[in-house]
């Protein structure tokens, strides 16, 4: 089934850079592994403020959040470079199987066409729940509420590091947890993966630039019925 998205949601402007709330399922732009996808947030963004946008970075198609654009090459150039020399702090929050520690370090390298790079992920647990919900052979089931500050920037890097720790993404296919996957599909028809880039960062000319992001409607209700205790 192909999603239409409405307008995007701007959420920083100015001269030079523009940055969306990406919804959840929104392609960054055209890719050959997801040819079912007809609307993509570069051409989208074009088409909304009629100008022409280049993407500094990139989230996965299933991540919501701050995206951020360049309205020219210039400025692309220059903010890309400071995504190489790691000058760009970035928060995500996520909703993961089981208590997580209170913080740690993920420090676990990733390959990828067959190169392997260092990948870093420092973590803070924010908040834990446990629901009224029978899980295999537990009477109840554990999540957590946990911030992401990723000091690399690897393909799938938070999904794959909370996998290798054991508390996989809810949501997240195919690194996350079948089993969980299938019981929030059944239970609150809930396939949604719980990811969300948070706040982007970084100084620019002498400037701190700031843009945060809002999570999406049903992050927060999923926040909302684990609040409740189910």
């Amino acid at each position: 089934m192909t999603t239409h998205f409405q307008s995007l949601e701007i959420i920083f402007e100015n001269d030079g850079l523009i940055a969306i709330n990406k919804p959840h399922g929104l392609l960054v732009h055209r890719s050959k592994i997801a040819a079912d996808a007809t609307e993509f947030a570069v051409q989208m963004l074009r088409d909304q403020i009629n100008q022409l946008v280049w993407p500094v970075h990139r989230l996965d198609r299933k991540t919501s959040g701050v995206l951020l654009f360049a309205k020219s090459k210039e400025f692309n150039s220059k903010v890309q470079q400071l995504f190489q020399e790691r000058s760009v702090s970035k928060i995500y929050k996520s909703i993961v199987r089981g208590h997580t520690p209170k913080s740690g370090t993920i420090d676990y390298p990733l390959t990828e066409n067959e190169k392997t790079q260092d990948a870093i992920t420092h973590f803070n647990t924010l908040q834990h729940f446990e629901i009224n919900l029978p899980f295999g052979k537990f009477p109840t089931s554990r999540y957590s509420l946990v911030e992401l500050k990723p000091e690399t920037g690897r393909f799938h890097q938070l999904r794959k590091h909370l996998a290798h720790i054991r508390h996989p993404i809810i949501g997240d296919r195919p690194h996350g947890c079948n089993k969980q996957n299938k019981l929030w599909k059944e239970k609150f028809e809930m396939t949604t993966m719980m990811l969300h880039a948070e706040q982007l960062a970084f100084s620019l000319d002498g400037k701190l630039i700031v843009m945060e992001a809002e999570v999406s409607k049903v992050f927060g209700e999923v926040l909302a019925l684990l609040d409740k205790g189910c």
